[in-house]
Order: structure tokens, then C-alpha cells, then sequence
């Protein structure tokens, strides 16, 4: 799969139903010798959190348990959030 088919993807956790943001607004962590794709790292908070430091929730490859045409479904039983 290429990142141009990803690219606009809204993330929806499988667990409670929460869209966590948009595949285009994030960064991957891809694995130089294999080039595949380890995990996605999503920005949240809203362009308005002025003052607020930036995070960002890690969602490894292995929580992804659907790509559909129009959203990526994700099973995150405990986020990792990243400061």
C-alpha cells in the first residue's frame, strides 16, 4: 500500500469509538532496512490549543485491524502518548 492511498484516512478506535484524527496530519515511523511501516504518529489537540504543548499518540502497524476506503480502524487498548 502506498502513503498517497492512506493519505486522508480518518483513524477511528475500534474500543469506544472515537475518531483519533486524519492520516494525512500525522508521521510515520518506517523501518529503513524492510521499509515497512512501524507506527503512525497522530498530533492531537486542535489548532486552536495556543499555549499548550504538542502531543502525539504512537498507534503501532499491529493495532490497525481494518483499512477501509475511507477510514483506517484501530484497536488501541492503552495509548502511548508522547510529549
Amino acid at each position: 500500500m502506498r502513503y498517497s492511498e492512506l493519505g486522508g484516512k480518518e483513524i477511528i478506535d475500534l474500543d469506544n469509538g472515537e475518531r483519533m484524527g486524519v492520516v494525512g496530519q500525522s508521521d510515520m515511523i518506517i523501518d529503513p532496512s524492510t521499509g515497512k511501516i512501524e507506527s503512525i504518529i497522530l498530533p492531537t489537540g486542535s489548532l486552536l490549543s495556543l499555549g499548550r504543548k504538542k502531543e502525539e499518540v504512537i498507534i503501532p502497524w499491529k493495532a490497525i485491524r481494518k483499512v477501509g476506503s475511507e477510514m483506517i480502524i484501530v484497536e488501541m487498548k492503552e495509548r502511548i502518548a508522547k510529549d
